[in-house]
């Protein structure tokens, strides 16, 4: 049995290397993570930008560096050309005994307020020591922006997966080869399981790839196993669905588009929508699956919080899987 479904796997792997689409979908992971990393920035990380000329000012930059980025240059007509450019960055320039702010008139008040704010506490000697402030946390080390983009990642790499599982449905329905289980010792079951894997495993090393490259690593692997594990079931049932139905490859892909529908859904229940609305979503496994990933992704989840909400998706893929199966068994006809 084992043999059959590994040679099954393997075919698909051979497939999807020549194909243009299936490589693509594979390195999207990839291409998520890059991009996450690249747009989204630290929550310790300041969005103030200063400028200042090098010279006997270490301390004050080594000051300023506490608090905003800080860039150097040697002159100050470099700084106030690099003012000039379309961002938003203030120079700070010494007069005498004096400094003054160097902007280009278009800069957020507060942003301007900010650097004065500095200049003034590094004048007067003011450090964070000084304040009589207490600081209230709630533990929270992860950027939320960050991790909203890494969880929707997630979902949306678990629907590639029911994508590519349909892509190679198709292909074998172009050669003609799927009704060829019939007149085969490969079971239908046998069938299922050895297309089922290269979603899986896509799924897995995509989803885990995404959270390393993220800076997510230091999760609980096993609670995000459990939870994309439930997640992927759904989107394999459906891929095996677009995949018998589909005449060709433009049309499954289009087709597997619909399961963006519940993702964007379930998403935007959580991120905006008010208790009260929330029973509303209780239906989609993806709401459930994002409240998941989001306890684990922000390392607060208990392992009973987390099994509810995989319990819950799973229930609903399986009633999904009861609803499909009658399809499914006839597309192998």
């Amino acid at each position: 049995m084992f043999k059959k479904i590994g040679n099954i796997f393997i075919r698909d792997v051979k497939v999807n290397m020549k194909d243009f689409i299936s490589l693509y979908v594979m390195v999207v992971p990839i291409i998520f993570a890059m991009l996450i990393n690249i747009f989204t920035p630290g929550i310790n990380e300041t969005t103030v930008s200063l400028a200042l000329v090098n010279g006997n000012h270490s301390d004050q930059i080594e000051y300023l560096e506490d608090f905003a980025k800080v860039e150097r240059f040697d002159t100050v007509e470099e700084v106030q050309e690099r003012v000039e450019k379309r961002d938003h960055l203030i120079g700070i320039i010494p007069e005498g005994n004096d400094y003054y702010l160097m902007t280009q008139g278009n800069e957020p008040e507060e942003m301007v307020d900010y650097a004065t704010l500095l200049q003034s506490f590094y004048i007067l000697d003011i450090k964070v020591e000084d304040s009589n402030s207490k600081l209230t946390e709630f533990n929270r080390t992860v950027p939320p922006l960050k991790k909203v983009l890494v969880n929707v990642s997630i979902l949306f790499i678990s629907v590639l997966a029911g994508m590519l599982i349909a892509l190679n449905i198709v292909e074998e329905k172009v050669d003609r080869t799927i009704r060829a289980i019939n007149v085969t010792p490969t079971t239908k079951l046998e069938y299922i399981l050895g297309k089922s894997v290269m979603g899986v495993i896509f799924s897995l090393f995509g989803s885990i790839a995404l959270i390393f490259i993220t800076g997510f690593g230091g999760i609980n692997l096993l609670q995000f196993l459990l939870i994309l594990i439930v997640t992927s079931l759904l989107s394999i049932l459906v891929g095996f669905i677009q995949g018998l139905t589909s005449s060709d490859i433009i049309t499954a892909a289009g087709s597997i588009k619909l399961l963006f529908l519940p993702l964007i859904a379930g998403v935007l229940a959580v991120e905006i929508l008010g208790e009260k609305w929330q029973k509303f979503f209780y239906w989609d496994p993806f709401y459930w699956a994002y409240k998941g990933n989001d306890l684990i992704l922000s390392q607060s989840g208990t392992w009973q919080q987390v099994s509810v909400y995989a319990g819950i998706a799973f229930l609903i893929s399986g009633v999904v899987f009861l609803i499909l199966a009658p399809k499914i068994k006839k597309g192998l006809q």
